[in-house]
Protein backbone atom coordinates (compact mmCIF):
# COMPACT_ATOMS: atom_id res chain seq x y z
CA UNK A 1 0.00 0.00 0.00
CA UNK A 2 1.63 3.23 -1.03
CA UNK A 3 1.57 6.34 1.25
CA UNK A 4 -0.76 7.81 -0.61
CA UNK A 5 -3.25 5.73 0.05
CA UNK A 6 -2.77 5.00 3.69
CA UNK A 7 -2.88 9.03 4.03
CA UNK A 8 -6.21 9.07 2.15
CA UNK A 9 -8.22 5.97 4.25
CA UNK A 10 -8.97 8.60 6.77
CA UNK A 11 -11.56 9.98 3.73
CA UNK A 12 -13.16 6.27 3.43
CA UNK A 13 -16.09 7.45 5.85
CA UNK A 14 -17.26 10.63 3.99
CA UNK A 15 -17.09 9.61 0.56
CA UNK A 16 -18.34 6.66 -1.76
CA UNK A 17 -16.18 3.98 -3.21
CA UNK A 18 -16.29 5.34 -6.76
CA UNK A 19 -14.77 9.04 -5.40
CA UNK A 20 -12.55 7.60 -3.38
CA UNK A 21 -10.65 5.47 -6.14
CA UNK A 22 -10.64 8.23 -8.37
CA UNK A 23 -9.52 10.42 -6.34
CA UNK A 24 -6.64 8.36 -5.18
CA UNK A 25 -5.42 8.08 -8.75
CA UNK A 26 -5.48 11.63 -9.37
CA UNK A 27 -3.66 12.44 -6.29
CA UNK A 28 -0.66 10.13 -7.52
CA UNK A 29 -0.67 11.48 -11.33
CA UNK A 30 -0.94 15.03 -10.01
CA UNK A 31 2.00 14.40 -7.58
CA UNK A 32 4.16 12.48 -9.97
CA UNK A 33 3.22 14.80 -13.18
CA UNK A 34 5.23 17.59 -14.77
CA UNK A 35 3.78 20.45 -16.83
CA UNK A 36 0.24 22.35 -16.88
CA UNK A 37 -2.07 20.73 -14.07
CA UNK A 38 -5.27 20.08 -16.53
CA UNK A 39 -7.64 17.38 -17.50
CA UNK A 40 -5.64 15.94 -20.13
CA UNK A 41 -2.11 16.45 -18.05
CA UNK A 42 -3.49 14.11 -15.32
CA UNK A 43 -4.82 11.88 -18.05
CA UNK A 44 -1.72 11.27 -19.39
CA UNK A 45 0.05 10.34 -16.25
CA UNK A 46 -2.53 8.76 -14.40
CA UNK A 47 -2.38 5.38 -14.83
CA UNK A 48 -5.63 2.67 -14.81
CA UNK A 49 -8.70 4.07 -14.02
CA UNK A 50 -7.61 7.60 -14.64
CA UNK A 51 -8.70 8.16 -18.60
CA UNK A 52 -9.84 11.15 -19.76
CA UNK A 53 -13.24 10.56 -19.68
CA UNK A 54 -13.31 9.40 -15.83
CA UNK A 55 -11.82 12.29 -15.10
CA UNK A 56 -14.86 14.23 -17.40
CA UNK A 57 -16.95 12.65 -15.08
CA UNK A 58 -15.09 13.38 -11.58
CA UNK A 59 -14.87 17.45 -12.41
CA UNK A 60 -18.66 17.43 -13.16
CA UNK A 61 -19.71 15.48 -10.06
CA UNK A 62 -20.80 17.06 -6.78
CA UNK A 63 -18.04 16.76 -3.82
CA UNK A 64 -18.32 17.95 -0.28
CA UNK A 65 -14.71 19.33 0.08
CA UNK A 66 -15.44 20.72 3.13
CA UNK A 67 -15.78 16.92 4.52
CA UNK A 68 -12.76 15.90 2.80
CA UNK A 69 -10.50 17.86 3.63
CA UNK A 70 -11.75 18.34 7.18
CA UNK A 71 -11.17 14.26 7.53
CA UNK A 72 -7.38 14.49 5.87
CA UNK A 73 -6.32 17.29 8.68
CA UNK A 74 -8.13 16.48 11.35
CA UNK A 75 -5.56 13.68 12.99
CA UNK A 76 -2.97 16.19 12.61
CA UNK A 77 -4.30 19.07 14.01
CA UNK A 78 -5.86 17.22 16.99
CA UNK A 79 -2.09 16.04 17.73
CA UNK A 80 -1.36 19.86 18.32
CA UNK A 81 -1.37 21.74 21.91
CA UNK A 82 -1.01 24.90 20.54
CA UNK A 83 -3.63 27.61 19.48
CA UNK A 84 -5.46 27.48 16.44
CA UNK A 85 -6.49 30.10 14.31
CA UNK A 86 -9.05 30.90 11.41
CA UNK A 87 -7.91 32.83 8.81
CA UNK A 88 -9.35 34.14 5.89
CA UNK A 89 -8.19 35.76 2.22
CA UNK A 90 -9.60 36.41 -1.21
CA UNK A 91 -7.67 34.80 -4.06
CA UNK A 92 -7.72 36.33 -7.97
CA UNK A 93 -7.20 33.33 -10.54
CA UNK A 94 -6.40 35.42 -14.08
CA UNK A 95 -8.89 33.81 -17.10
CA UNK A 96 -8.39 35.18 -20.24
CA UNK A 97 -11.77 33.59 -22.01
CA UNK A 98 -15.14 34.84 -21.86
CA UNK A 99 -17.38 31.96 -20.71
CA UNK A 100 -15.89 30.50 -17.59
CA UNK A 101 -18.51 30.55 -14.72
CA UNK A 102 -17.97 33.79 -12.66
CA UNK A 103 -15.73 35.27 -14.84
CA UNK A 104 -15.03 39.59 -13.83
CA UNK A 105 -12.67 41.93 -13.06
CA UNK A 106 -11.19 41.50 -9.55
CA UNK A 107 -8.56 43.37 -7.34
CA UNK A 108 -4.93 41.63 -7.91
CA UNK A 109 -2.15 42.01 -5.95
CA UNK A 110 0.66 40.31 -7.98
CA UNK A 111 -0.20 42.96 -10.84
CA UNK A 112 -1.93 45.46 -8.49
CA UNK A 113 -5.07 46.55 -10.45
CA UNK A 114 -8.41 44.82 -11.38
CA UNK A 115 -7.50 41.63 -13.53
CA UNK A 116 -9.90 39.67 -16.14
CA UNK A 117 -10.49 36.12 -13.96
CA UNK A 118 -12.15 34.57 -11.21
CA UNK A 119 -11.85 35.05 -7.24
CA UNK A 120 -12.13 32.44 -4.15
CA UNK A 121 -12.80 33.46 -0.92
CA UNK A 122 -10.90 30.82 1.47
CA UNK A 123 -10.78 29.86 5.11
CA UNK A 124 -7.88 27.40 6.72
CA UNK A 125 -6.75 26.32 10.07
CA UNK A 126 -3.78 27.74 11.17
CA UNK A 127 -1.92 25.51 14.00
CA UNK A 128 0.45 27.99 16.25
CA UNK A 129 2.52 25.47 17.34
CA UNK A 130 3.71 23.96 13.93
CA UNK A 131 3.12 27.68 11.87
CA UNK A 132 1.01 26.02 9.39
CA UNK A 133 -1.98 26.77 7.02
CA UNK A 134 -4.68 24.04 6.43
CA UNK A 135 -7.09 25.66 4.13
CA UNK A 136 -10.79 24.17 4.73
CA UNK A 137 -13.34 26.03 2.96
CA UNK A 138 -13.48 27.65 -0.20
CA UNK A 139 -16.07 29.62 -1.85
CA UNK A 140 -16.27 31.34 -5.67
CA UNK A 141 -16.65 35.07 -5.21
CA UNK A 142 -19.50 36.72 -7.42
CA UNK A 143 -17.80 39.42 -10.07
CA UNK A 144 -18.45 42.67 -8.76
CA UNK A 145 -21.49 45.12 -10.37
CA UNK A 146 -20.30 48.03 -11.83
CA UNK A 147 -22.08 51.00 -10.71
CA UNK A 148 -24.47 53.19 -12.56
CA UNK A 149 -23.10 56.26 -13.44
CA UNK A 150 -24.23 59.41 -11.39
CA UNK A 151 -25.87 62.43 -12.78
CA UNK A 152 -23.63 65.31 -12.58
CA UNK A 153 -25.65 68.05 -10.47
CA UNK A 154 -26.67 71.12 -12.99
CA UNK A 155 -24.02 73.67 -13.05
CA UNK A 156 -25.63 76.61 -10.55
CA UNK A 157 -27.16 74.26 -8.39
CA UNK A 158 -26.05 75.42 -4.60
CA UNK A 159 -23.90 73.09 -2.71
CA UNK A 160 -24.68 71.31 0.49
CA UNK A 161 -23.04 74.19 3.21
CA UNK A 162 -20.23 72.63 5.31
CA UNK A 163 -20.65 70.96 8.76
CA UNK A 164 -23.41 68.73 9.69
CA UNK A 165 -26.71 69.10 8.58
CA UNK A 166 -29.55 70.43 10.58
CA UNK A 167 -31.92 67.85 12.38
CA UNK A 168 -29.18 65.04 11.55
CA UNK A 169 -29.28 62.22 14.69
CA UNK A 170 -26.12 60.24 15.64
CA UNK A 171 -25.90 56.75 14.05
CA UNK A 172 -25.96 53.57 15.76
CA UNK A 173 -22.59 51.95 15.18
CA UNK A 174 -23.69 48.70 16.59
CA UNK A 175 -26.64 48.54 14.13
CA UNK A 176 -24.85 47.66 11.01
CA UNK A 177 -25.28 46.68 7.49
CA UNK A 178 -23.40 43.82 5.93
CA UNK A 179 -21.93 44.12 2.76
CA UNK A 180 -22.62 40.86 0.28
CA UNK A 181 -18.17 39.98 0.73
CA UNK A 182 -19.00 39.19 5.04
CA UNK A 183 -22.27 37.91 4.25
CA UNK A 184 -20.17 35.54 2.56
CA UNK A 185 -17.23 35.00 4.70
CA UNK A 186 -20.32 34.94 8.10
CA UNK A 187 -21.79 32.19 6.00
CA UNK A 188 -18.51 30.28 5.53
CA UNK A 189 -17.65 30.93 9.44
CA UNK A 190 -20.71 29.46 10.52
CA UNK A 191 -20.51 26.21 8.13
CA UNK A 192 -16.34 26.07 9.50
CA UNK A 193 -17.04 26.22 13.04
CA UNK A 194 -20.31 23.73 13.02
CA UNK A 195 -17.85 21.27 11.07
CA UNK A 196 -15.04 21.00 13.20
CA UNK A 197 -17.98 21.12 16.04
CA UNK A 198 -16.24 20.55 19.69
CA UNK A 199 -12.71 19.02 18.27
CA UNK A 200 -10.92 22.66 17.80
CA UNK A 201 -12.09 25.49 19.57
CA UNK A 202 -10.59 28.72 17.61
CA UNK A 203 -11.41 31.92 19.26
CA UNK A 204 -10.14 34.30 16.94
CA UNK A 205 -10.30 35.16 13.18
CA UNK A 206 -7.52 36.84 11.24
CA UNK A 207 -8.27 38.79 8.36
CA UNK A 208 -6.33 41.43 5.90
CA UNK A 209 -6.95 44.99 6.67
CA UNK A 210 -9.70 44.57 4.10
CA UNK A 211 -11.97 43.78 7.33
CA UNK A 212 -10.16 46.53 9.61
CA UNK A 213 -14.10 48.48 9.78
CA UNK A 214 -16.96 48.36 12.43
CA UNK A 215 -18.68 45.86 9.98
CA UNK A 216 -16.32 43.39 10.12
CA UNK A 217 -16.12 43.51 13.70
CA UNK A 218 -19.64 43.01 14.06
CA UNK A 219 -19.62 40.46 11.97
CA UNK A 220 -16.72 38.17 13.56
CA UNK A 221 -18.38 38.81 17.14
CA UNK A 222 -21.90 37.59 15.98
CA UNK A 223 -20.30 34.24 14.95
CA UNK A 224 -18.47 33.98 18.66
CA UNK A 225 -15.04 34.85 17.39
CA UNK A 226 -12.66 37.53 18.13
CA UNK A 227 -11.37 39.51 15.15
CA UNK A 228 -7.31 40.35 14.41
CA UNK A 229 -7.15 42.75 11.27
CA UNK A 230 -5.22 45.88 10.78
CA UNK A 231 -6.33 49.64 10.56
CA UNK A 232 -4.92 52.47 8.02
CA UNK A 233 -1.39 53.98 9.17
CA UNK A 234 -3.31 57.16 9.32
CA UNK A 235 -6.73 56.34 11.56
CA UNK A 236 -7.44 58.81 13.92
CA UNK A 237 -7.53 56.49 16.79
CA UNK A 238 -8.43 58.34 20.45
CA UNK A 239 -6.92 57.29 24.04
CA UNK A 240 -9.40 56.20 26.60
CA UNK A 241 -10.63 58.86 28.74
CA UNK A 242 -8.80 59.41 32.31
CA UNK A 243 -10.22 62.06 33.67
CA UNK A 244 -12.25 62.87 36.53
CA UNK A 245 -16.26 62.61 35.91
CA UNK A 246 -17.85 65.80 36.51
CA UNK A 247 -20.63 64.22 37.86
CA UNK A 248 -23.63 65.26 35.50
CA UNK A 249 -24.30 64.04 31.75
CA UNK A 250 -22.89 60.89 30.04
CA UNK A 251 -19.32 59.47 30.67
CA UNK A 252 -16.92 60.85 28.68
CA UNK A 253 -15.23 58.30 25.80
CA UNK A 254 -13.35 60.06 24.25
CA UNK A 255 -9.59 61.40 25.79
CA UNK A 256 -6.57 62.35 23.91
CA UNK A 257 -6.20 61.90 19.93
CA UNK A 258 -3.23 59.47 19.15
CA UNK A 259 0.08 61.44 17.67
CA UNK A 260 1.80 58.88 16.08
CA UNK A 261 4.84 60.89 16.51
CA UNK A 262 4.94 61.36 20.03
CA UNK A 263 3.37 58.40 21.30
CA UNK A 264 3.64 58.08 25.49
CA UNK A 265 6.66 55.92 26.63
CA UNK A 266 4.24 54.20 29.01
CA UNK A 267 2.52 51.87 26.44
CA UNK A 268 5.78 51.07 24.58
CA UNK A 269 6.21 47.22 24.73
CA UNK A 270 9.65 47.08 23.11
CA UNK A 271 12.75 48.91 21.63
CA UNK A 272 14.87 46.71 19.93
CA UNK A 273 17.64 47.78 16.92
CA UNK A 274 18.44 45.55 14.14
CA UNK A 275 20.46 46.57 11.26
CA UNK A 276 20.55 49.51 11.18
CA UNK A 277 16.27 49.63 12.07
CA UNK A 278 14.80 50.42 15.16
CA UNK A 279 11.51 48.66 16.05
CA UNK A 280 9.32 50.08 18.66
CA UNK A 281 5.95 47.74 19.66
CA UNK A 282 3.21 50.00 21.69
CA UNK A 283 0.16 48.81 22.98
CA UNK A 284 -2.92 49.99 24.56
CA UNK A 285 -6.78 50.57 24.51
CA UNK A 286 -8.15 52.73 22.05
CA UNK A 287 -11.70 54.15 20.92
CA UNK A 288 -12.46 54.78 17.11
CA UNK A 289 -15.25 57.11 16.49
CA UNK A 290 -16.18 54.80 13.69
CA UNK A 291 -16.50 51.08 16.06
CA UNK A 292 -19.16 50.62 18.14
CA UNK A 293 -16.55 48.44 21.27
CA UNK A 294 -13.13 49.60 22.61
CA UNK A 295 -9.75 48.31 20.32
CA UNK A 296 -7.16 46.09 21.78
CA UNK A 297 -4.51 48.28 19.53
CA UNK A 298 -0.63 47.44 18.66
CA UNK A 299 1.34 50.10 16.84
CA UNK A 300 4.48 48.90 15.21
CA UNK A 301 6.92 51.82 14.61
CA UNK A 302 9.99 51.05 12.49
CA UNK A 303 12.58 54.07 12.09
CA UNK A 304 15.85 53.61 9.57
CA UNK A 305 18.73 55.14 11.70
CA UNK A 306 20.34 55.34 8.23
CA UNK A 307 18.22 56.98 5.83
CA UNK A 308 15.84 58.48 8.25
CA UNK A 309 12.50 56.87 7.27
CA UNK A 310 9.77 55.77 9.10
CA UNK A 311 6.83 53.60 8.86
CA UNK A 312 4.02 52.37 11.14
CA UNK A 313 1.58 49.39 11.25
CA UNK A 314 -1.34 49.30 13.06
CA UNK A 315 -2.84 45.98 14.14
CA UNK A 316 -5.96 45.34 16.78
CA UNK A 317 -7.67 42.83 18.48
CA UNK A 318 -11.22 42.88 19.77
CA UNK A 319 -10.12 40.77 23.05
CA UNK A 320 -8.89 43.46 25.38
CA UNK A 321 -6.97 40.96 27.07
CA UNK A 322 -4.64 39.58 24.34
CA UNK A 323 -1.05 40.46 24.93
CA UNK A 324 0.76 42.63 22.40
CA UNK A 325 3.34 39.40 21.30
CA UNK A 326 0.35 36.99 20.88
CA UNK A 327 -1.48 39.70 18.69
CA UNK A 328 1.50 40.55 16.34
CA UNK A 329 2.29 37.09 16.20
CA UNK A 330 -1.29 35.93 15.02
CA UNK A 331 -1.02 38.19 12.34
CA UNK A 332 2.06 37.63 11.03
CA UNK A 333 0.42 33.97 10.56
CA UNK A 334 -2.44 35.04 8.64
CA UNK A 335 0.08 35.56 5.89
CA UNK A 336 1.01 31.06 5.97
CA UNK A 337 -2.59 31.06 3.63
CA UNK A 338 -0.96 32.86 0.82
CA UNK A 339 1.75 30.44 0.89
CA UNK A 340 -1.18 27.53 0.48
CA UNK A 341 -2.16 29.55 -2.58
CA UNK A 342 1.25 30.11 -3.82
CA UNK A 343 1.51 26.55 -3.88
CA UNK A 344 -1.88 25.63 -4.99
CA UNK A 345 -1.31 27.80 -8.42
CA UNK A 346 1.98 27.06 -9.07
CA UNK A 347 2.29 22.90 -8.42
CA UNK A 348 -1.84 21.38 -8.08
CA UNK A 349 -3.23 24.12 -11.03
CA UNK A 350 -5.36 26.76 -9.44
CA UNK A 351 -3.65 28.73 -12.54
CA UNK A 352 -4.03 26.17 -15.22
CA UNK A 353 -7.36 24.40 -15.00
CA UNK A 354 -9.36 24.92 -18.17
CA UNK A 355 -13.05 24.04 -17.69
CA UNK A 356 -15.91 26.62 -17.47
CA UNK A 357 -18.92 25.23 -16.18
CA UNK A 358 -19.71 26.13 -12.81
CA UNK A 359 -19.33 22.66 -11.09
CA UNK A 360 -16.53 22.08 -13.02
CA UNK A 361 -14.60 25.57 -11.55
CA UNK A 362 -15.53 24.60 -8.23
CA UNK A 363 -13.77 21.37 -8.40
CA UNK A 364 -11.00 22.04 -10.17
CA UNK A 365 -10.24 24.68 -7.68
CA UNK A 366 -10.90 22.95 -4.25
CA UNK A 367 -8.85 20.25 -5.70
CA UNK A 368 -6.01 22.86 -5.49
CA UNK A 369 -6.54 23.23 -1.86
CA UNK A 370 -6.98 19.73 -1.20
CA UNK A 371 -3.56 18.91 -3.09
CA UNK A 372 -1.97 21.13 -0.68
CA UNK A 373 -3.65 19.78 2.58
CA UNK A 374 -2.45 15.98 1.26
CA UNK A 375 1.24 17.55 -0.14
CA UNK A 376 1.28 19.23 3.46
CA UNK A 377 0.25 15.53 5.18
CA UNK A 378 3.16 13.69 3.48
CA UNK A 379 6.04 15.87 4.32
CA UNK A 380 4.59 15.97 7.70
CA UNK A 381 5.69 12.25 8.01
CA UNK A 382 8.67 12.27 5.12
CA UNK A 383 10.57 15.00 6.48
CA UNK A 384 10.37 17.06 3.07
CA UNK A 385 10.15 20.31 3.72
CA UNK A 386 9.82 21.39 -0.10
CA UNK A 387 7.30 20.36 -2.28
CA UNK A 388 9.42 20.21 -5.34
CA UNK A 389 11.26 17.50 -3.96
CA UNK A 390 8.34 16.26 -2.74
CA UNK A 391 7.05 15.75 -6.65
CA UNK A 392 10.51 14.92 -7.94
CA UNK A 393 11.01 11.78 -5.58
CA UNK A 394 7.36 10.65 -6.94
CA UNK A 395 8.20 10.87 -10.18
CA UNK A 396 11.64 9.60 -9.96
CA UNK A 397 9.41 6.30 -8.54
CA UNK A 398 6.97 6.72 -11.55
CA UNK A 399 10.24 5.96 -13.63
CA UNK A 400 11.04 3.62 -11.80
CA UNK A 401 7.91 1.30 -11.69
CA UNK A 402 7.59 1.95 -15.44
CA UNK A 403 10.92 0.95 -15.87
CA UNK A 404 10.38 -2.60 -13.57
CA UNK A 405 7.53 -3.37 -16.18
CA UNK A 406 9.20 -3.38 -19.25
CA UNK A 407 12.37 -5.44 -17.47
CA UNK A 408 12.18 -9.17 -18.90
CA UNK A 409 12.67 -11.93 -16.73
CA UNK A 410 16.28 -12.02 -18.26
CA UNK A 411 17.84 -9.34 -18.49
CA UNK A 412 20.94 -8.95 -19.69
CA UNK A 413 22.78 -5.71 -19.06
CA UNK A 414 24.27 -5.26 -22.84
CA UNK A 415 20.20 -4.04 -23.94
CA UNK A 416 20.17 -2.35 -20.58
CA UNK A 417 20.40 0.96 -21.81
CA UNK A 418 17.86 0.32 -24.90
CA UNK A 419 15.06 -0.54 -22.17
CA UNK A 420 16.26 2.85 -20.60
CA UNK A 421 15.24 4.83 -23.71
CA UNK A 422 11.59 3.57 -23.39
CA UNK A 423 11.01 5.12 -20.58
CA UNK A 424 11.83 8.92 -20.85
CA UNK A 425 8.33 8.84 -23.19
CA UNK A 426 6.04 9.10 -20.12
CA UNK A 427 3.97 11.90 -20.20
CA UNK A 428 4.62 12.76 -23.42
CA UNK A 429 1.66 13.83 -25.79
CA UNK A 430 2.71 11.97 -29.07
CA UNK A 431 4.09 8.49 -28.24
CA UNK A 432 3.37 5.07 -28.97
CA UNK A 433 2.09 2.55 -26.95
CA UNK A 434 4.77 0.28 -25.47
CA UNK A 435 3.66 -3.46 -24.51
CA UNK A 436 4.69 -4.50 -21.30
Amino acid sequence: MSEITTILLCLQPVVSTTLFRQLRVISEAMLMMQGRVTMLGISRWAGKGGSYRTLQRFFLSPIRWEALNWALIKPWLCQREGAILIAGDATTVTKAGKKTYGLGRFFSSVYSRAVPGIAFQTLSLIDVGSRCSWPVLMEQLAPPVKPEKANKPAKGKAKRPRGRPKGSKNKNHRDVTLNAEMLQVQSMLKRLLTLIGDTLKPAYFVYDGAFGNNAAVKMTRQVGLHLISKLRSNSALYFEWEGVYAGKGRYPRYGDRVDYAALPDRHLKSDQTQKQVRTRIYQFTGVHKSFADKLNVVIIHKHNLKTGKSARVILFSTDLGLGWESLVEYYRLRFQIEFNFRDAKQHWGLEDFMVIRQQAVNNAAQLSLFMVNLSQAIMAGSGETSILDLKARHHGLRYAQEAFKILPQNADVINFSEWVKKIPVLGSIHCQKMAA
